[in-house]
């Protein structure tokens, strides 16, 4: 079972959207993380370099023809980190709806 722990580096909106889809994949293309995301070359370049810095996400620069791609992966590292952020998330929610709501005065 993951332990909760909240991650900051990876709660931001962009950054939390951008690992929550590569974990529901194998490696996810940069084209595609850019159009799923709403996101700018540089944008999404900046978010990749800070999670990869942190250990969480690893790039492969290729040639497909004559044109050089990108492409992203969560790594371990990574996903131990998403999935205790969102149990962390989710204890947070438990908490609020566990408990009855106040009857106005």
């Amino acid at each position: 079972m993951t332990q909760a722990r909240f991650g900051e580096l990876i709660h931001p909106s962009t950054r939390l959207s951008l690992v929550a889809t590569l974990a529901a994949a194998d490696w996810a293309e940069f084209a595609f993380l850019e159009d799923r995301l709403g996101l700018s070359d540089s944008a999404l370049s900046k978010q990749l370099a800070t999670l990869e810095a942190a250990g969480y996400v690893t790039t492969e620069r290729r040639l497909d023809g004559s044109r050089r791609k990108v492409r992203a992966h969560l790594t371990e590292r990574g996903r131990h980190a998403f999935t205790g952020h969102v149990a962390a998330l989710r204890d947070i929610v438990d908490a609020v709806t566990s408990v009855s709501p106040a009857t106005p005065s």
